[in-house]
């Protein structure tokens, strides 16, 4: 089962790899021999998942995207007082490689046109034994999937071409921007742009900057955090070159590009986008990439100004059938088939905005899921807006869980209820509580693995009760004859919140719901107990108020348990007495066991 992610992208490369505009690079010999058809498209979250289309593996040198994050390391050597000394960070307005420093002291106006990346190269410090180059190829290379080397072709086709940017460096040499013969600095700046990267390294970088400098692949601390607000803000504003305002309006998200046909996106605290394609417009950005970028700003809405793009996750937790039941109870037999079971149904509790960073885990999830399940319950109680890009995932995950025989419900939809219907979820789909879609999927696991179980359990003789399931013959029968049967219609209370506890109720035949009062005429159920189990009884051994309703929901018949008989069967029959209590020992034991288990399922 695929990804309804994957599919944007697999739609957005199919839409432009027939585009031809753009030429590649040719003012780098090596460059100019470049295939132009090569395509590719990464995403990668802030979790480390990567989504990837086309030639995302295909290596190719990274270009003026390194100078982005060689920024950062030089903001990490020197300090951001030191280096705005030097390097400014505002739009300059003409070409990225234009011989073009501020009036007066000779600063480069940003570090992304090339004056000001020759001078960030001139801020990094040699230390510990390594050159400038080996320490921004190690900085780099840790932001990235793996290793970055060197591209020495264009690397030599770079520095024998490179003579305007030798002419910045002795510019900046003259106004005492960088502080020593720009020689080898120089040649620091063209083994900088000429390292090799892939796509989906561009798009973990990018991920990286968007995890507050922390490798979402790796684990490990890339940029030093302080710094990555820093590294966004130049990007922002200067990253796109001359499109840089455009870039921010139309597509919303810090960016790098470089002329070796790479783009570098970044939504800062939820996801990195990568895009390769060599051919580029009159500004050295790769032409589909920015046709890309802005499609998948818009289809997904990622615009970082979007006022509801937050990074809390929308999966709050997740559990299966195994560990939280619905509130019925189940024949020992019958519940114990559906705990083996139990991982055939799959609740996925939701909660804040869902959109499209936020809502893409739970799409991998039910994906994941697909292979495991056959009935997944999303729960909205807790999700307070979901907008049209999630909706339309839903909707085709939903359809692809349908073709792979999987059932996907929701349940306290509330005002979403409208909204998840136009996503294909009918009204068969879509339940009030997660206890009332939890029981719909019991029924039909049971209904596979037990066909010869039937939900309506049918009446029992006292022996069948698990309180009397030890007694011999001559104590029920003592039993038989000194307990009261009771009968109630459908919808009687037979237990009052509040009410003196001095019986105990064991059922024959029907079935009721223990209801907590909630007010306003409205309730949870707790439990629902059907024919052979016993009610009422912690309230009866401790003589506190009831703490609950109990109402039929069927016609039922039980047998009572007095406090005056009790106290008989301790004076007369102690040995009778001793089985109940062990017995309802027994009995809340097992509760105990089970309310642990939910416990632990719903704290995950």
């Amino acid at each position: 089962m695929k990804s309804p992610v994957t599919q944007v992208l697999k739609n957005l490369h199919q839409r432009y790899a027939s585009l031809h505009d753009g030429k590649v690079a040719d003012y780098i010999p090596e460059l100019a021999k470049v295939d132009p058809k090569l395509f590719g498209i990464c995403i990668a979250t802030r979790d480390g998942h990567l989504y990837e289309v086309g030639d995302t593996r295909h290596k190719f040198t990274i270009q003026s995207i390194s100078k982005a994050l060689s920024y950062g390391l030089a903001l990490e050597d020197r300090g951001e007082d030191h280096v705005t000394s030097r390097i400014g960070v505002e739009p300059s307005g003409d070409a990225f490689n234009a011989i073009s420093l501020k009036p007066g002291n000779g600063a480069p106006f940003n570090p992304m046109i090339n004056a000001g990346a020759i001078a960030t190269c001139g801020q990094v410090l040699k230390k510990d034994g390594q050159t400038r180059i080996d320490r921004i190829r190690e900085y780099l290379s840790r932001c990235a999937i793996g290793q970055l080397d060197i591209d020495e072709d264009v690397y030599r086709s770079e520095s024998q071409t490179g003579h305007r940017n030798r002419a910045i460096g002795w510019m900046l040499r003259n106004f005492d921007i960088i502080e020593e013969e720009p020689r080898d600095i120089l040649e620091t700046y063209f083994q900088q742009c000429s390292l090799r990267v892939n796509c989906a390294d561009l798009a973990v970088m990018a991920a990286t900057l968007a995890n507050q400098g922390c490798n979402p692949v790796t684990g490990e601390r890339a940029i030093a955090h302080e710094y990555v607000d820093n590294v966004l803000g130049v990007m922002a504003s200067c990253g796109m070159y001359d499109w840089s305002g455009e870039w921010i309006y139309r597509v919303g998200l810090p960016a790098k590009s470089g002329v070796g046909g790479g783009i570098l996106a970044v939504l800062p605290g939820q996801l990195g986008i990568g895009v390769f394609s060599p051919p580029l417009d009159d500004q050295g950005n790769s032409v589909r990439g920015i046709k890309v970028c802005m499609d998948l700003a818009r289809e997904l809405a990622l615009h970082m100004f979007n006022p509801s793009a937050v990074p809390q996750p929308a999966l709050r937790r997740s559990y299966n059938a195994s560990q939280v039941n619905s509130r019925r109870r189940l024949p020992a037999p019958v519940f114990k088939a559906l705990r083996s079971y139990g991982d055939r149904i799959r609740v996925m509790e939701l909660q804040g905005p869902l959109l499209f960073s936020t809502f893409e885990p739970v799409i991998r999830e039910l994906v994941k899921q697909a292979a495991y399940c056959q009935h997944v319950i999303l729960n909205f109680a807790n999700v307070f807006s979901v907008d049209g890009v999630s909706l339309r995932m839903l909707r085709e995950v939903r359809q692809q869980l349908d073709d792979t025989g999987v059932r996907l419900l929701c349940c306290h939809a509330g005002r979403h209820g409208k909204a998840l219907e136009v996503a294909g979820l009918g009204e068969d789909a879509l339940f009030p509580s997660e206890d009332a879609a939890l029981e719909a999927c019991e029924d039909a696991v049971l209904e596979k693995v037990m066909p010869h179980h039937t939900p309506d359990v049918p009446p029992v003789a006292l022996s069948k009760c698990s309180l009397f399931s030890t007694c011999d013959e001559d104590e029920l029968q003592l039993l038989e004859e000194r307990m009261e049967h009771r009968s109630f219609a459908t919808g009687e209370t037979i237990i009052h919140t509040g009410g003196t506890a001095d019986e105990l109720f064991v059922l024959s035949d029907g079935t009721v719901e223990v209801r907590l009062l909630l007010g306003n005429n409205r309730y949870q159920r707790l439990d629902v107990f059907s024919a052979g189990m016993s009610f009422g009884e912690l309230a009866f051994l401790d003589g506190s108020p009831r703490s609950a309703d109990v109402v039929t929901t069927a016609p039922v018949t039980c047998r009572v348990i007095r406090r005056s008989l009790f106290d008989v069967l301790g004076r007369e029959h102690p040995a009778l007495k001793a089985k109940i209590l062990h017995q309802f020992a027994l009995l809340l034991c097992e509760r105990l066991r089970q309310a642990n288990i939910e416990i632990s399922a719903l704290r995950g």
